[in-house]
């Protein structure tokens, strides 16, 4: 990382820079907030709030992008509170230990990236429910919700949407996979759990695992039409029975999407004739793609 060193005293801006620049990163110095203010790019400030005499409030500004923590050898409102405010991400107390400056640059790196990475998703799955109308209020719905949809980006699509409406996170679990069961009893109970492939659960697994919901905020779906259970079903289709309209998927998608969805309603003999293949290759695709056959 590039860093910037804003500390007037000069033995402790060179003790911190040795010890970074030990660690592989690249760090100036400056010894007063007017030199601070070169237009280059930074991806962490250490900014000292004990230089007298000078504004550090210009160099929050022109930072914002990075990440600034405060070196303060107090903690009031005009050293901590109020930097805090204007943009600064965190500040830690003189003297202090570099390893625990470096665990706070470290922390705030994460953050930033996870941020990013969320906002990345978040852009993408708008995109990509943009065309799926949810007319379902969301307000009056109770939990556990079934969703029974031809295709499954409906029922993703009023998952997240109904996650973000309830401004809480999303756990998602397929159960297509054998650990699913344990998957599930492993999941903190404040949290929202979204199942999909109901349709592959074999029936002897269906009361454990109804068992296993009870009384968590859970949305299960289904590709499948859901008979059998004491909840109401919430059915979303779309006019395709397969894809949506517009949507064009690699063969190797498409073959593991008819697998995946379709191997409980045909043996592999019909199955395999249906997608042009051997079984022996319909079984060496379940192994590429680790889908679990139930029985």
């Amino acid at each position: 990382m590039k860093i910037l060193i804003i500390e007037n005293e000069i033995y402790l801006a060179q003790s911190i820079a040795t010890k970074l620049g030990e660690l592989g990163h690249v760090c100036d110095m400056s010894s007063s907030t007017k030199d601070a203010l070169k237009g280059v790019a930074y991806d962490v400030v250490l900014l000292s709030t004990s230089i007298n005499g000078q504004d550090f409030y210009p160099v929050i500004d022109a930072y914002k992008g990075s990440i600034i923590i405060l070196m303060v050898a107090y903690i009031s409102n005009d050293t901590v509170s109020k930097p805090l405010k204007a943009g600064a991400k965190d500040y830690i107390l003189k003297p202090f230990m570099i390893e625990e400056l470096i665990r706070k640059i470290e922390h705030f790196q994460d953050y930033e990236r996870l941020k990013r990475q969320n906002q990345a998703y978040e852009h993408y799955l708008d995109y990509t429910f943009d065309a799926v109308d949810i007319e379902q209020d969301l307000d009056k719905l109770e939990s556990p919700l079934f969703i029974s949809s031809n295709f499954q980006k409906y029922s993703d699509a009023f998952a997240f949407k109904y996650a973000n409406h309830q401004n809480r996170s999303l756990y998602f679990i397929s159960l297509s996979s054998a650990k699913a069961l344990n998957e599930i009893a492993s999941i903190p109970n404040n949290s929202i759990l979204y199942i999909c492939d109901f349709q592959t659960l074999k029936k002897g697994d269906r009361k454990p695992f109804m068992e296993l919901i009870t009384s968590r905020d859970v949305i299960i779906s289904s590709t499948d039409t859901i008979e059998g259970i004491e909840h109401d079903v919430i059915e979303i289709k779309s006019e395709n029975n397969v894809f949506e309209q517009g949507d064009i998927l690699p063969i190797e998608d498409y073959v593991k999407y008819i697998v995946l969805n379709y191997q409980h309603k045909f043996p592999d003999t019909e199955l395999s004739k249906k997608l042009g293949i051997s079984r022996k290759s319909l079984w060496e695709k379940r192994k590429k793609y680790g889908i679990i056959k139930k029985k």
